[in-house]
C-alpha cells in the first residue's frame, strides 16, 4: 500500500485497486493529482503484501481492499482498474457503508457466476490456457505482448514505466466464479470507458457494463493504462466525483 495525504480542508479519500500483472505502484503518476487522501492498494502477492501467488484467491483480494477502506476515516471513492472488476463488487457487498462511489476504469466484469477468463477476448483465454498447460505457477504476459495491449497510446518513457512495473499474477483467480450480488447495494457506480483500449476494447467494455446491470458512463480518450498515459485527464474525472 502507498499512501498520500493532501493539505487543506476535508477531502474525500480515494482507495485505488490495481489490475492484473501490476501492483499499487502503477498509480504513481496519478496519485499527486488527486484532491484527497489516497491509498494505492497492493493486492496479495506483491509489494507490501507478499504471498504465495499459487494459493491466492479472490477473497484475499477483497480482504486487502476492505482493510484499506477501514483504515480511512470516512467513506472513500473506491477506484478499480481492469482485473479489479472481479474484486470491487464483493468489496461493495461487504462494506457498502465505507464506499461513497465505486469507479470501474475499463474493468473486466464477468457475468454473475462466471470467471474472469469467460469475460476476456478468446485470444487472451488461449494465452492463459497455453501457459497453464506448461505448468506455469503464475500468470505473466510476455513483454512484447504487454507493450502491444497496454502501451498503444504511450511514448517511450511511459511504456518503459509501465513494463517495468509489471509483476506476476495469481493464476487461480482467473478461473474463480465471481458474485455480483454486492452491486445490489445502493452505492453510486461509475464506469470509465476508455476509447483507445487495446485489451478490453470499447465493445467489450459495453458488455462489462451490461453485466453490472448498468452504470454511469464517462468516456476518456485513452488506452488501457490511463493512470500512466493520461493521468491528468483521469484525475480530472475522479476529482469531479
Amino acid at each position: 500500500m502507498r499512501a498520500s495525504k493532501k493539505e487543506g480542508g476535508c477531502r474525500v479519500p480515494f482507495v485505488l485497486v490495481h489490475g492484473g500483472s501490476f501492483a499499487g505502484s502503477c498509480w504513481e503518476p496519478l496519485v499527486p493529482l488527486l484532491k484527497g487522501p489516497v491509498r494505492a492498494v497492493d493486492l496479495p502477492g506483491r509489494g507490501a503484501r507478499p504471498a504465495d501467488l499459487s494459493t491466492v484467491r479472490t477473497r484475499d483480494f477483497v480482504d486487502a481492499v476492505v482493510e484499506e477502506l477501514r483504515a480511512m476515516d470516512q467513506p472513500a471513492v473506491l477506484v478499480g482498474h481492469s482485473m479489479a472488476g472481479i474484486t470491487l463488487p464483493e468489496v461493495v457487498g461487504r462494506v457498502p457503508e465505507l464506499v461513497r462511489t465505486v469507479v470501474f476504469v475499463s474493468c473486466a466484469v464477468p457475468a454473475d457466476g462466471q470467471c474472469l477468463l469467460d469475460a476476456l477476448d478468446p485470444a487472451m483465454r488461449a494465452i492463459a490456457d497455453e501457459a497453464e498447460s506448461r505448468g506455469d505457477p503464475v500468470a505473466m504476459l510476455e513483454r512484447d505482448l504487454a507493450a502491444t495491449v497496454f502501451c498503444n497510446d504511450m511514448d517511450d518513457q511511459q511504456t518503459a514505466l509501465t513494463l517495468d512495473r509489471m509483476v506476476p499474477e495469481a493464476r487461480p483467480v482467473l478461473r474463480e466464479p465471481i458474485s455480483l450480488a454486492g452491486l445490489q447495494q445502493p452505492v453510486r457506480r461509475v464506469y470509465i470507458r476508455l476509447l483507445d483500449d487495446a485489451i478490453i476494447v470499447p465493445r467489450q467494455q459495453d458488455e462489462m457494463i451490461a453485466n453490472m446491470g448498468g452504470a454511469e458512463v464517462i468516456e476518456l480518450d485513452s488506452g488501457h493504462m490511463a493512470m500512466i498515459s493520461h493521468p491528468a485527464e483521469l484525475a480530472a474525472v475522479l476529482n469531479s466525483l
